[in-house]
């Protein structure tokens, strides 16, 4: 079985539940969306973010421009415009993420209810070989039994045999005696 082969039958319950991987869809925008989303967690976000707005504000204060001056209210505008756009794409992958994990546990349970019964059916399969063995062993008794009794009857009739020709040799050579003197 090549390694693709084995990583198919190994996920052979969760291929039913593959359209749940990607959290968005896989549409062109439930990629972007997902990339988004997942762009909105990294520490490059995170820094890009920290420096625009330190700019953003070191700008205004300086004197450099006067776009947005304190209390920076297009600054919190932006804040909320990206907060309003981040929340409901976590909600989204925070959903899609229960989904997907719903649907693996289900996958686990139904891999773990077939190994349950291929189990069961090599733990029976092995009783049935188990009372077949000693069936044949019981039978490989009695037949060693019976060769043992056949092998000392054979003893005991070749004894007779060779007690039998040693009288016959006995009575041959009296026969032959008493018919060989001269008279």
């Amino acid at each position: 079985m090549s390694s693709e082969q084995g990583h198919n039958h190994a996920r052979r319950f969760h291929l039913p539940h593959s359209h749940l991987e990607s959290v968005f869809g896989g549409d062109w925008f439930g990629v972007r969306a997902e990339g988004f989303a997942r762009f909105f967690g990294t520490p490059t976000f995170l820094i890009a973010q920290t420096v625009i707005v330190a700019i953003w504000i070191w700008a205004n204060v300086a004197g450099l421009t006067n776009f947005d001056v304190y209390p920076f209210i297009l600054l919190n505008l932006a804040f909320s415009l990206q907060a309003a756009y981040a929340a409901p794409l976590i909600l989204l992958a925070q959903t899609r993420q229960a989904d997907r994990d719903k649907a693996n546990s289900l996958a686990d349970a139904q891999h773990r209810e077939e190994l349950h019964q291929v189990n069961e059916d090599r733990q029976e399969q092995m009783r049935k070989q188990s009372g077949l063995m000693l069936d044949m062993l019981g039978q490989n008794t009695a037949l060693t039994e019976t060769v043992e009794k056949l092998l000392r009857q054979n003893t005991e009739l070749t004894e007779t045999v060779r007690v039998l020709v040693q009288r016959i040799e006995t009575m041959t050579a009296e026969v032959h005696s008493r018919l060989a003197r001269p008279t």
